[in-house]
């Protein structure tokens, strides 16, 4: 199948109501990660039709590389669904604030924009920890918005660490 753009590239990012449907897909990837004993992040990629490019989770484990995180899967898998490495037009959902090898993939990708749905204060880059589109001399700017569906994300994401944290007096 060959992938055909939506012929007007230079549309405005999604409105809330698309992001919080696509983000509800990227919370069912996320709980999958869960269950595998992934960090639950999940993330998808569409564009300006709704159609969906890639959807994916966390997977550093399972695939032990460190740089197999929800959204550079998903970039990869975009990227081999349209047969290019600029991802012009498209949208990338993902529950978590990306972290700084993450967001710098989607600036280099030519993503339109972010949607991302709990902060992350450790490693964000989209504001929490660091703020990389504030760098002088990007020669992209991707249009990024947080919150998207940010408690049941936040949500997820404790109640994993939580369960992995050891119980009881002593411990």
């Amino acid at each position: 199948m060959i992938y055909q753009p939506a012929p007007d590239q230079s549309q405005p990012a999604p409105n809330p109501e698309t992001s919080r449907y696509f983000m509800g897909l990227a919370l069912k990837m996320a709980e999958t990660a869960a269950q595998r004993g992934e960090v639950p992040a999940g993330a998808v990629i569409f564009d300006a039709s709704g159609q969906i490019l890639a959807q994916t989770h966390n997977q550093v484990i399972e695939l032990k590389d460190p740089t197999a995180h929800a959204e550079i899967l998903a970039i990869r898998a975009a990227a081999q669904t349209i047969g290019n490495y600029r991802l012009a037009g498209l949208t990338l959902v993902s529950t978590l604030e990306p972290c700084p090898m993450c967001l710098m993939a989607a600036i280099h990708a030519r993503l339109l924009a972010v949607h991302y749905g709990a902060p992350e204060p450790k490693w964000g880059a989209a504001g929490s920890l660091l703020d990389l589109q504030s760098l002088s001399g990007l020669n992209h700017r991707l249009e990024i918005q947080g919150g998207v569906l940010a408690e049941p994300c936040a949500r997820l994401i404790q109640a994993f660490f939580q369960s992995r944290r050891p119980k009881g007096p002593g411990h």
